[in-house]
């Protein structure tokens, strides 16, 4: 229990706290439409009106938080403030995709509740309306402001066509009115606009379109731009206080037919909409989102410089940059854009090298149209190699702070790494070897513990040089304890696995050269964890991922699970 709280505590706690809030702004702003003052409104409208009203609360708290977890430099820059005085709550801002998920699906389940109330709105106004009978509460109410009084309180307003065309116009005004009014088109504009922003956000389109969704989600601009006029039209009306005074509805309701009659103390009552208020939730936070792209394109506009392209197996392009006044961390990611490719798109990736070097590097797997077009923009289609010049220009966005800049402020690491996930944790190994060959003393890790799932042998061949340098280097030294490494081929044919073991009581591994032999099938994390807290007992376990959702699940139940009070894993993921 005590490491659930260490693990997932705070992130319950600001879930909490968020939900809290939700509940709160949705029943206040209910009960503030239950009160005197939208009587008159509710006699039109019903529960409706209320029903409409509080989500739009809920709606403006949110789309305060949606922009937050993408400004990527305010996140960094909070990141390496509070990671000195809380690493609890420097690993929170590690969830921020997962969090901006949450919002963007609050915003849609609010979006439909308040749809849904407007429509049944549209429809008590039209029926207000049409049913034109004077002796109707409803109707004396819609009659007002029909000349130049601009205090209505119905939005439908009387026509001459009305009586003459009533069974067409039953079936055209509420579209007519959905789309001229402010409050109507804008609606249209915004609700169109969150579908496909939403839909398009699907892992399947994500990780198979990636150009789909980062182009579609940039529709947030019209998105927040309707979202500000959205009220502007004051549709929804209410009575003034000044009205109040002179037309109280608890008394002057009964007495509809006489209002202003002399002799009758009841008033006609007049109406007026809230102001819009939509811009003081959101101004702030575009603010920032403003200061936030502003960042990067001035980033963009600096020069980098390749230095060397490296095409490894299993079509994996390193790029070796140079770019004045960059520095780094551990496990820290950049986002890269290619001109010649596309003048609109940034990518993220981790950097694989090590803070010590004098150039900074990418490993990027070719897997969907940008990475493809890059790699042939760097000659990685062409036999021959490609001559500097013609080297593609690149613009870098970053660094960028992750959950793996952590991994020395624990005295035991996991390191696990799924395929291309790997990527973090070169840069770590890297900069281990640099501190120890340096005679750091100021490592405080003792022991690391690395584990590399993959699924084809030549996934491989690109790592192993590094692990290969590693292992002779730490044999040298003297330090094979430091560093332990586990391979595993989770996907393979049984003849390859039965060739392979024939080499097995070789010096070197037959895949990968090392002396380490690579395993097959998946790890058995439970003996892993539990042999782990039996060597290191009294000790705070860092453990690093940076791989597939599902064995992120795995990995954190491991950590609950086998977490005792002398030993306990703290789970940390990579998320961008």
């Amino acid at each position: 229990m005590g490491n659930f709280a260490a693990n997932e505590g705070l992130s319950i706690f600001v879930i909490l706290v968020w939900l809290g809030i939700n509940a709160f702004l949705f029943v206040h702003f209910y009960m503030v439409f239950l009160v005197k003052r939208w009587f008159y409104t509710r006699v039109l409208l019903g529960q409706a009106l209320p029903w409409a009203r509080a989500p739009a609360a809920c709606l403006n708290f949110n789309c305060m938080l949606i922009l937050l977890p993408v400004c990527r430099n305010l996140l960094s820059f909070l990141r390496g403030s509070i990671q000195c005085c809380s690493r609890t709550a420097a690993r929170q801002l590690d969830r921020n995709l997962t969090f901006h998920k949450l919002v963007a699906y609050m915003i849609s389940f609010h979006t439909a509740v308040h749809i849904i109330a407007h429509l049944f709105n549209f429809e008590f106004f039209m029926d207000a309306q049409l049913n034109r009978n004077s002796s109707l509460l409803t109707f004396v109410l819609s009659e007002i402001g029909t000349g130049d009084n601009a205090s209505f309180l119905n939005p439908i307003r009387t026509n001459e066509t009305v009586s003459s065309c009533r069974t067409r116009l039953l079936k055209l005004n509420p579209t007519i009115v959905m789309f001229t009014t402010i409050a109507g088109l804008t609606g249209v504009v915004i609700t169109l606009a969150l579908i496909l922003i939403v839909t398009s956000s699907m892992e399947v389109i994500r990780r198979s379109y990636f150009e789909v969704f980062w182009y579609i989600h940039h529709l947030f601009v019209i998105f927040f731009i309707g979202l500000v006029f959205h009220g502007y039209g004051r549709i929804v009306r209410g009575q003034t206080p000044a009205s109040l005074n002179t037309n109280d509805p608890e008394v002057c309701a009964d007495q509809f037919e006489d209002w202003g009659k002399n002799g009758n103390n009841c008033t006609v009552p007049e109406f007026a909409g809230n102001p819009p208020a939509t811009w003081q939730w959101v101004l702030g936070p575009m603010i920032l989102y403003v200061c936030e792209r502003l960042v990067r394109i001035y980033r963009s506009h600096q020069k980098v410089v390749i230095t060397k392209v490296v095409m490894h197996p299993s079509k994996t392009l390193e790029l070796q940059m140079k770019k004045k006044g960059f520095r780094m961390e551990v496990g820290q990611y950049v986002f890269i854009q290619c001109p010649s490719v596309s003048r609109l798109e940034w990518h993220p990736f981790t950097l694989t090298s090590a803070p010590e070097e004098d150039y900074f590097s990418a490993h990027i797997r070719i897997v969907g149209d940008w990475t493809q077009a890059l790699y042939e923009a760097c000659g990685g289609d062409k036999a021959e190699p490609q001559e500097a010049w013609k080297l593609p220009k690149v613009a870098i966005d970053g660094p960028f702070g992750t959950a793996s800049e952590d991994v020395f402020r624990y005295e035991v690491v996991m390191l696990v790494g799924a395929g291309i996930g790997v990527t973090p944790f070169a840069s770590i190994l890297k900069s281990v070897w640099y501190k120890r060959i340096q005679n750091n003393q100021d490592v405080f890790t003792k022991k690391i513990y690395f584990y590399w799932l993959c699924p084809e042998t030549e996934a491989f061949e690109w790592f192993a040089d590094l692990l290969q340098s590693l292992e002779g280097q730490m044999a040298e030294k003297g330090m094979t304890d430091f560093l332990s490494y586990n391979i595993y081929l989770t996907r393979w044919k049984e003849s390859e696995a039965a060739h392979f073991r024939v080499h097995h009581e070789a010096e070197n591994d037959p895949i990968t050269g090392l002396k380490q032999k690579t395993l097959y099938g998946k790890p058995n994390w439970d003996n892993e964890f539990t042999n782990i807290a039996s060597k290191h007992p009294g000790t705070k376990v860092g453990v690093f991922l940076c791989g597939p959702p599902l064995l992120g699940k795995s990995l954190g139940k491991q950590c609950r699970s086998h977490s005792e009070a002398d030993v306990k894993f703290i789970f940390n993921k990579e998320n961008f």
